[in-house]
């Protein structure tokens, strides 16, 4: 009797495990990147693409881009700088100033150059080159586009959390900064608000 109690306890912990098992199962579905994946109400790479593009557009349109060809009878050179995380997320900054920097270089209005840590980089292959290459391959120091604006800012964010349901406002600031006089010559900003509901599941 003892020996069949042991033998139905141990199938009963099997199956118990088996369909414990089964609840963990994880499921991978490719989409194209374009699609929206809003899944825990956080940024993500929507936000980042959508408001570059839009703040990119803004910028454009005002007239320091206008004004600066017509005095220098050229485009203008651009350089994205610093743009600040004070949000209460992990945001890769990176991403959005990458986002930042293919809307202005494909916008074919402005000549876009390397930021300072890219920079850094290829100062120190010339460097390299002044010591290892070819002479008629070597890159002379000192010729490099200097920029005559640079576009930075800030993302911030406020939280506000009662029960199972929060409402998160994403404000995004940039600048475009005459590089000579230090005048802000754009000034752009762009919201976006999020509201996230954790419904309860009840078996």
């Amino acid at each position: 009797m003892i020996q069949k109690c042991s033998r139905s306890l141990i199938a009963a912990a099997s199956v118990a495990f088996t369909l414990s098992g089964c609840g963990h199962e994880t499921k991978v579905t490719r989409v194209d990147t374009g699609v929206v994946t809003d899944l825990s109400g956080r940024w993500n790479d929507t936000d980042s693409r959508m408001v570059a593009e839009a703040m990119v557009k803004d910028a454009l349109q005002y007239p320091w881009l206008g004004n600066f060809e017509k005095a220098k009878q050229r485009q203008p050179v651009v350089v994205v700088g610093t743009v600040l995380n004070s949000s209460h997320e992990h945001i890769s900054v990176q991403t959005f100033i990458t986002d930042l920097q293919r809307e202005l270089t494909n916008s074919q209005k402005v000549t876009f150059v390397a930021g300072k840590g890219e920079r850094d980089e290829v100062r120190a292959e010339r460097k390299e080159q002044a010591i290892y290459a070819l002479e008629d391959t070597q890159k002379s120091p000192g010729k490099e586009t200097g920029a005559d604006f640079m576009m930075k800012g800030t993302i911030a964010t406020i939280l506000d959390e009662a029960g199972g349901t929060k409402a998160v406002f994403y404000q995004v600031d940039l600048q475009m900064i005459d590089l000579e006089s230090n005048a802000k010559v754009w000034y752009g900003q762009k919201k976006i608000k999020k509201v996230v509901e954790k419904k309860r599941t009840v078996f």
